[in-house]
């Protein structure tokens, strides 16, 4: 059910990725045009995520029909995933970026409770990039239903790759993507910026510039800077002065650095490597360590075979040294244009 209700006011706020989770959700790939002549691998990286994730946390999976529940099911099993730990759904989707086209899950805290609810976005395919979509934009409806949660619609265009929060009213996104006109063209950022405080009860919003270069999706931030804990930051950066990433990265990097929280106090930025730059059939992928994905108990992190995998994974590690830590090569999957954290959708817990 839809309520006209906004959130922010009456108490919800958007959880941090790592606050504790009931669940997240995963949407199984299925659109081989994602992935063009290199799809047979990436079934493979979806179950070696919920292979990680199993242990710690249930893990809710889209599926299209009969036949793709079986295959799901079969893979599964054979990488010895209890079955208790997964459940398919059966719910359409057009392709597999459910941190896009999924909810975006809000909670309010009252005296003996706490109530999950949905944030119903409208989802365009990255500004029109990629029809037909229509199945996709009705998954958080259909997600609000099968959970028995309100759902509420903020009528804007926006991913949920483009936005991060700290959990405590302090959101960090994009002025490459949600000033895109190809997402809410007749909207300022002082409009878009109150939606955001109203729907998601954020207080204090931090606008970073360009994204990576490579990222079809206008430059989400889970591409580029992460916190981490309330007060921290990760962000990416680029050494190589002859790299196109240089440049923009660097302009990210001192905005950070001049940015505070929502009490005035300064960001704590730490940096990540990028890895050397990707590239399939001629061109350049968004591979970045930035796109991790914090569970409960564990960091899903994109590698690429690399020598600069080890540093990131060693920072990440430092930042979360209750979590374990577990990289999965994401050469394959990033020639679908993203990786870990596009493809998975936090549902807090209650």
């Amino acid at each position: 059910m839809t309520s006209p209700m906004r959130p922010g006011a009456a108490g919800f706020r958007m959880p941090a990725e790592w606050e504790p989770h009931a669940a997240t959700w995963l949407a199984w790939p299925h659109k081989q045009e994602s992935w063009p002549g290199n799809f047979e691998p990436i079934p493979g990286v979806w179950v070696e995520m919920v292979r990680a994730l199993a242990p710690h946390e249930h893990v809710n999976i889209l599926v299209n029909d009969a036949d793709a529940a079986a295959e799901v099911s079969t893979r599964l099993r054979a990488a010895s995933v209890a079955d208790a730990a997964v459940t398919l759904h059966h719910i359409v989707t057009d392709d597999a970026w459910a941190r896009d086209h999924g909810p975006t899950f809000i909670t309010r805290r009252t005296d003996d409770a706490t109530e999950l609810a949905a944030i119903d976005w409208i989802y365009n395919a990255w500004g029109g990039k990629y029809p037909p979509w229509d199945h996709d934009d009705a998954v958080p409806r259909q997600v609000a239903e099968r959970l028995g949660i309100r759902r509420f619609e903020p009528g804007i265009v926006l991913e949920g790759g483009s936005i991060d929060v700290n959990g405590c009213g302090t959101l960090l996104t994009t002025e490459a993507c949600l000033l895109n006109p190809n997402r809410n063209p007749r909207l300022t950022g002082q409009q878009i910026e109150t939606i955001l405080r109203d729907y998601l009860g954020v207080r204090h919003i931090l606008w970073l510039g360009d994204g990576i270069v490579g990222d079809d999706t206008d430059g989400h931030i889970d591409d580029l800077a992460r916190f981490v804990d309330p007060g921290t930051v990760v962000t990416v950066l680029e050494r190589d002065p002859a790299d196109e990433n240089y440049e923009r990265l660097r302009e990210n990097h001192a905005r950070l650095q001049r940015m505070t929280d929502q009490d005035g106090r300064p960001l704590r930025v730490l940096t990540l490597p990028m890895p050397a730059p990707v590239y399939y059939e001629g061109q350049r992928l968004p591979a970045s360590y930035a796109n991790f994905y914090i569970a409960n108990g564990v960091v899903l992190v994109p590698i690429f075979g690399e020598p600069n995998d080890a540093p990131a994974l060693h920072t990440l590690q430092e930042v979360f040294p209750r979590r374990r830590i577990v990289g999965i090569n994401a050469r394959a999957m990033v020639w679908g244009l993203g990786a870990f954290h596009c493809v998975t959708q936090q549902q807090p817990a209650t």
